[in-house]
Order: C-alpha cells, then sequence, then structure tokens
C-alpha cells in the first residue's frame, strides 16, 4: 500500500489524527505538572516530548492548537515552571484519564488519583510516586505556524531520581523501573532493553 499526502488528507478526521500520530512510532509516555496563579493544580499526559540539548540541558513538548481551554499551556506561561513525571505502566489508566477535559479549576491529580507532591525549588506540583520527576523552567514558546501548535522549550531544573537508575556513564536506564510509554492518542507499552552498542565510528 502506498498512502500519499492527498490520501492521507482524505482521510475521516478522527482516523486520520490516529494514523499520523501512531505513525511517529513509541515515546515516552510523561506526565505535566503544573499550578495556576490562583492554586489550581494541572495534570495532563504528552507524548512529544524531545531533547533538545544537553549544554545547556534542554527538553521540548509539542502543545496543541491554543484553539480551546488549554490549561497546562496558559500555568506554564503564566508561572514559567512546571514538571515532568514519568510513571510506571501499571498506572497507565490514571495516566491516560488526565487526557480528559476537565472544567478550568478541576484538578486532574485529586480526579484520577495521583497524589501531588511539592518542593521548595518549585512552584508546580510532582506526581508523587513518579519513577522520574523533573523540575522544568519555560526559556521559550516557538509559535509552529503550518499547523498552529507550539513547541514548549524548558531548561531542567531539578530532577529527581534513583541514583541506582544512573548507570556509569550517565545513561538513564528507565526500562529498569517499567517506565509507561505510548503509542499514538491510547496504546501504551513497557519498554524491553536488547543492548547498547559503542560510540559509532567509520
Amino acid at each position: 500500500m502506498i498512502l500519499t499526502r492527498d490520501d492521507i488528507a482524505q482521510f475521516e478526521q478522527r482516523y486520520r489524527t490516529a494514523f499520523v500520530n501512531s505513525l511517529a512510532g513509541f515515546r515516552q509516555a510523561v506526565l505535566v505538572g503544573t499550578k495556576s496563579r490562583d492554586n489550581n493544580s494541572n495534570l495532563a499526559i504528552f507524548n512529544s516530548l524531545i531533547h533538545l540539548g544537553a549544554n545547556p540541558a534542554l527538553l521540548g513538548l509539542i502543545n496543541r492548537p491554543d484553539s480551546v481551554q488549554r490549561d497546562t499551556l496558559q500555568n506554564i506561561i503564566e508561572t514559567k515552571e512546571y514538571t515532568l513525571n514519568y510513571v510506571s505502566s501499571k498506572e497507565y489508566e490514571k495516566a491516560h484519564q488526565t487526557s480528559a477535559r476537565y472544567d478550568k479549576g478541576i484538578s486532574e491529580f485529586e480526579k484520577v488519583g495521583f497524589e501531588e507532591l511539592y518542593h521548595p525549588f518549585c512552584f508546580a506540583p510532582f506526581v508523587k510516586d513518579a519513577v522520574v520527576s523533573i523540575a522544568m523552567n519555560l526559556e521559550e514558546i516557538i509559535p509552529i505556524k503550518i499547523n498552529d501548535t507550539v513547541m514548549i522549550v524548558g531548561s531542567i531544573k531539578q530532577v529527581l531520581i534513583a541514583s541506582e537508575m544512573i548507570e556509569t556513564d550517565g545513561f538513564v536506564a528507565l526500562s529498569k523501573e517499567d517506565v509507561l510509554i505510548s503509542q499514538g492518542l491510547d496504546a501504551y507499552f513497557v519498554s524491553k532493553p536488547i543492548g547498547r552498542l559503542p560510540y559509532a565510528k567509520p
């Protein structure tokens, strides 16, 4: 089967969204914790986390068009702080439920059953039993004009992680803790390592 750009454009909207989103493959499922200026906490699942650089340590998230209420994006813009939380695969149903569109002022933490955790170095909430949590500072919002999405560029402020997960060369072995990964909008998986290779040279 060969599908052209025109073929994809003719797909029914929900079918097209599922097709293109899952075509991007397996990605880290990350719960983004934020808090509004009036102290309403928010938690939302994203599968668009990308590494942007190690010095300075930068991570990016793609946020969908700001055409409807986007509490996560608004809170990040207002407070300049947010958290990234990786949870274990056994939490996949609760993690998925954070994608529901709750009314503004309703905390997904409370609704889905994750417990908030706070540290003095970060205004935004962490997921208490997350395998890895990362406190982020907003650095830049980059508009992507072709589809009205934005890239949220943040710098790593603090990382909460068990030392046993960090190997001698700095590699973070997420698979040791059965960290949740996703594909598309509604499929979840666990990772299984097949090996690590030395730096490739000609």
